[in-house]
């Protein structure tokens, strides 16, 4: 009997294991050895050892390319997080429609990223957008959002936070829920008034979905690459390339694709350790 369990369970679970060799660890093992090589994508790899990664130290454009992705992360992140709270804070209340107003603010989650990407694009052309002609009426004048270097890195990340609210509000509503209401009434005997509420408790019960929603954003910006693949190649003067995107010209474009996998690995490696730390927040807030 339990040799045909375990038969049936091996049944249901090989699909996923190939898949797992097949497409993701497989990948991950060629790429590392790819890494140690010099290799066009065509012909056979020339192994060159650590020469791709002492290259990378001195990379002026892989670094800066790290720092923009930085920066681009450091301007999502908060803004985000603040966005997604004070929604939370909005909707978790019992009223008429509060269903259909939720599922407004988790619709651009489920939108896919080109395609809500070609929609921003849209929204920022200078000579149609509707973006430009809001301000057109207010006399500002038409803006190139996505053709500035000053200004097309802040317009993606306008994009993003617009796509990433609805997840973290949802995420901020189940931690608020979880908050036992006699914690409140407890405060609200002691004298407290509803903004030392959301100060004293509130946001300190928080701390976990806090964590969460900061580490698991903080490895999907270093992530990277659609939105800006598809907004502004990189441009204007390589004022948007994030290090994702980096990595693709340099794979496709350059066709180096060892010197592409000593870059993804470098930046798999950050990514791997925020991802382990996120995954020990995640327990915690389960907890």
């Amino acid at each position: 009997m339990y040799k045909r369990i375990a038969r049936t369970a091996l049944i249901f679970i090989l699909p996923v294991f190939i898949y797992n060799i097949a497409f993701r660890i497989y990948p991950i093992i060629y790429s590392l050895y790819l890494s140690f090589t010099k290799f066009s994508g065509l012909g056979t790899p020339k192994f060159v050892g650590m020469k791709n990664f002492q290259s990378l130290i001195l990379d002026k454009e892989f670094w800066l390319s790290m720092l923009r992705t930085m920066q681009f992360s450091a301007e999502v992140l908060p803004a985000n997080m603040l966005l997604s709270l004070l929604l939370a804070l909005l909707i978790n209340r019992k009223m008429f429609g509060i269903s259909l107003v939720r599922s407004i603010c988790y619709l651009p989650v489920i939108t896919p990223m080109v395609a809500a990407s070609v929609i921003w694009t849209w929204i920022y052309d200078p000579n149609v957008g509707i973006l430009n002609f809001v301000l057109n009426l207010f006399g500002v004048g038409s803006v190139n959002f996505l053709g500035n270097m000053s200004t097309a890195l802040h317009s993606i990340v306008m994009m993003r936070v617009w796509r990433g609210v609805g997840w973290n509000m949802i995420v901020y509503l189940a931690g608020l829920q979880s908050i036992p209401k006699e914690v409140y009434e407890a405060a609200s005997i002691d004298g407290a008034n509803s903004l030392e509420k959301f100060v004293r408790v509130t946001l300190p019960l928080l701390r976990p979905v806090h964590m969460y929603v900061l580490l698991v954003g903080l490895v999907s910006t270093l992530q990277t690459f659609t939105e800006v693949y598809v907004m502004t190649q990189g441009g204007p003067i390589n004022s948007t390339t994030v290090v994702g995107l980096l990595i693709y010209k340099t794979a496709f474009d350059y066709m180096d694709m060892g010197y592409a996998s000593a870059m993804s690995f470098v930046v798999g490696t950050i990514i791997m350790l925020a991802s382990i730390l996120a995954m020990s927040r995640r327990r915690e807030v389960a907890m």
